[in-house]
């Protein structure tokens, strides 16, 4: 295990979201089941992305909520899509990227050609960016750029 390892809580779909999550992230994989009370797994350990993550099922005494997200750094169009697809399939869209999946947990979908534009050294162009990231919830790279070139 990593020095610092995100530790989800689950009511009791620990695994069942882990299988999911894996399905999703190309890089990812299974690193530990632990076996609990009739066969249901007590925790579990996985990898999305070279980033470990440990769930436990622990009862329903807590959710999650925006306070916590991961954020996923996409190179293209093509991935914000799928990703953005796969994770509001049974959760809600938020705005500027922010997806809640179906367990609860939160994620920015954000195209590094967001934080390229956004760092633009023209503050006019950087400003119509943010104007225009902030209308979106899905982040829209065209648009984005439409927005950069003054459209």
């Amino acid at each position: 295990m990593k020095k610092i390892t995100p530790f989800l809580w689950f009511d009791h779909q620990a695994e069942e979201a882990m299988n999911f999550y894996i399905s999703i992230f190309k890089n990812s994989k299974i690193l530990n089941v632990s076996s609990g009370p009739n066969g249901v797994a007590s925790s579990v350990n996985f990898e999305l992305e070279g980033q470990e993550f440990l769930a436990f099922n622990a009862g329903p005494h807590f959710k999650f909520n925006e306070a916590v997200s991961f954020f996923v750094d996409c190179q293209t169009q093509e991935e914000v899509d799928a990703l953005w697809a796969k994770l509001s399939a049974g959760g809600e869209e938020g705005q500027c990227g922010w997806v809640k999946d179906r367990y609860g947990l939160w994620w920015q979908i954000v195209p590094s050609a967001l934080g390229e534009l956004l760092g633009d050294p023209d503050p006019v162009k950087a400003q119509k960016v943010m104007q225009a990231m902030l209308t979106m919830k899905k982040i829209i790279i065209a648009d984005l750029k439409q927005a950069y070139a003054g459209g």
